[in-house]
């Protein structure tokens, strides 16, 4: 009980540590597994016992006999599904769907062969477990590519590259290291090949059938509530593990394939229950990954850290670092209208995740109990692939960035809290004057409304943290809360002005405040007499956005006097002559600066003003 309760413990204070560091959880998470597994039982125990030992003497212990292993494979099931669940095909048509497709077929296929022949000819390992320990460095994985990309302002076509890739690959990974695993087991010679192909068949048409099938009748099954909603999460959950072990039961180590395609069609189905399944799984992900992570890198013995404690494994370590994974990029992104410097940048961010430490331990400890020659390398080369890319990536890769000026200098990027029409009308002016804006609201009709519009929408509630997660908004610097909640907009400024706000965070000033002129709160929008009622008044009067030149600074201090004294106006914007937009602050309206050519946008009345 003890040891069960302080992987737990120990593992949602790593998650913690992770998170006020910024760096992926995979890092304490693995420092505290070899500290509480290996390490102390070689340095810290009396008697030589680890302090955690999830298996011992083969049939004791926390996971005695296969129950490690079952445990391993249900966790790894969910965690994909989630991984599907985040997949929207939307964004994939937006940067570039070649791209990405080259480099998990063809990337992939460069890692696969790169891999083993480094494996196989700096550890002289057998040709099986070379091809096995490159199937499993493969993927890359969201758990760790997400925390290093929210970090960093890039272009988001950049970022989505990424994240597509990691989420994608797992399965990809998971599926050739499958193949591989089939190879090494049945045998060799000409029942050797057709074997494989036949069980790589099976795996392929069970895993999208299953998966396909009933990730179809669960949405129809929710959609016509027959499922109340506070059995929604857990029906979910039980429908995950029941696909992943029917399609295994049909065609073995199937499943993965089953619940990434699973929760890929639900997540694209456009469903009003998803935001609600999302955050369950989010939570159920951090929790299993917490213990997975601890459960396999306590497993390890000693012994096995002392296999790689050599040269060979720096040289192999560097191999696939600085050769493999930039060449599978510059070959995936060939003919691309990616830069030299951004290919560059994709190169240099490879980290290897959850599924490949956790695929690694499952063969391993399979292939171990079988004696089969070489594998006791598997585990111990995985997680130092995983462990060394991941360490790499989350302290060099802002650096990395900033010196292939792939960074970007100033996020200009927009949030606007709120999707109301009047917000939708704004939106679209600035996506019309190449501005990235990006609307967050709860209710789920305004979002839809907005994204028929063409318009980037969240469903987001701003009490949740999962919006400072999101790698999409990493170009954001601009935060306008325009909710007519004078409350939400003044804790959506207040949480999230660090994280998005950098060059600014407004939001619409309160009625008490507009009925006080001297309290003009320093985060006010627009004009010091502009709340949510006058805005939306407005907005519905005239729909429109205007624009009127602007002569000099006392040009547009008449013209700013005249929209105020109409209610039918509001000033939104000042535009430069390069095109450049500034938002129109109460507190500091007096002292804007102006320029001769300037534009002053406005909403409402298109009423010609002149000087």
């Amino acid at each position: 009980m003890i040891e069960l309760g302080g992987i737990i413990i120990l593992g949602i204070l790593a998650q913690w540590f992770a998170w006020k560091l910024k760096i992926p959880a995979i890092l304490p998470l693995l420092l505290i597994g070899l500290l509480v597994g290996p390490i102390s039982a070689e340095f810290l125990s009396s008697d030589g016992t680890k302090w955690i030992e999830p298996i011992w003497n083969g049939e004791e212990g926390l996971f005695a006999g296969k129950n490690l292993y079952y445990f391993i494979s249900l966790s790894i099931s969910i965690i994909l599904f989630e991984g599907g669940l985040t997949l929207k095909f939307k964004e994939i048509k937006n940067v570039g769907p070649l791209v990405i497709t080259k480099l998990i077929t063809l990337g992939s296929l460069v890692t696969f062969f790169g891999a083993a022949v480094g494996a196989h000819f700096i550890f002289s390992l057998s040709w099986e477990m070379s091809f096995l320990f490159s199937s499993l460095i493969i993927v890359t994985g969201p758990t760790v590519i997400t925390p290093i990309l929210r970090n960093i302002p890039l272009r988001k076509d950049i970022s989505a590259i990424l994240k597509w890739e990691g989420i994608l690959i797992d399965p990809i990974g998971a599926l050739v290291a499958v193949l591989v695993f089939e190879f090494i087991s049945v045998g060799a010679g000409q029942e050797y090949t057709k074997t494989a192909l036949v069980e790589f068949g099976k795996i392929v048409l069970f895993g999208s059938t299953f998966g396909f099938t009933f990730a179809h009748a669960l949405n129809f099954t929710i959609n016509k509530k027959w499922i109340p909603h506070y059995l929604l999460n857990v029906v979910s959950l039980a429908s995950v593990l029941g696909v992943f072990i029917l399609s295994d039961t049909f065609a073995h180590e199937s499943g993965l394939l089953a619940v990434v395609i699973m929760g890929m069609v639900l997540g694209n189905s456009k469903s009003s229950y998803l935001k609600d399944l999302l955050y369950f799984k989010e939570s159920l992900s951090v929790l299993l990954i917490s213990i997975l992570f601890i459960l396999l890198s306590a497993n390890i013995n000693f012994k096995d850290l002392m296999l790689i404690y050599n040269w060979e494994t720096i040289i192999l370590f560097a191999v696939v670092v600085f050769i493999i994974r930039p060449a599978a990029v510059l070959l995936s992104t060939y003919n691309s209208t990616l830069s030299l410097k951004e290919k560059i940048f994709i190169s240099w961010v490879g980290p290897r995740g959850i599924v490949a430490a956790g695929i690694a331990s499952l063969f391993g400890i399979t292939l171990v109990n079988k004696g089969v020659k070489d594998s006791e390398f598997i585990t111990p080369l995985v997680f130092m692939i995983v462990m060394g890319t991941v360490l790499l990536n989350a302290t060099t890769a802002r650096f990395i960035a900033k010196s292939l000026g792939v960074f970007l200098k100033k996020s200009n990027g927009i949030l606007i809290i709120g999707a109301s029409e009047v917000s939708q009308l704004i939106a679209r002016y600035l996506k019309d004057n190449n501005r990235h804006v990006v609307l967050i609201d709860s209710n789920q009709t305004n979002i839809a409304n907005a994204l028929n519009l063409g318009l980037d929408a969240l469903t987001f509630d701003i009490y949740s943290d999962t919006l400072k997660d999101n790698i999409e908004l990493n170009d954001i610097g601009y935060l306008m809360a325009l909710t007519g909640s004078a409350d939400i907009n003044k804790i959506a400024i207040e949480k999230f002005k660090d994280d998005f706000g950098e060059n600014g965070s407004f939001r619409l000033i309160t009625s008490e405040e507009k009925s006080d002129p001297t309290n003009n709160p320093k985060e006010g929008l627009f004009s010091h007499t502009d709340d949510f009622a006058l805005l939306t008044n407005a907005a519905k009067t005239y729909p429109l956005i205007n624009e009127v030149k602007v002569n000099d600074h006392q040009h547009f201090k008449l013209l700013i006097n005249q929209i105020i004294k109409d209610k039918n106006m509001i000033p939104l914007f000042l535009k430069t002559k390069k095109g450049d937009l500034t938002i129109i602050s109460s507190h500091s309206l007096e002292n804007q600066k102006t320029e001769k050519d300037f534009t002053l946008v406005y909403l409402g009345n298109p009423v010609l003003l002149k000087k």
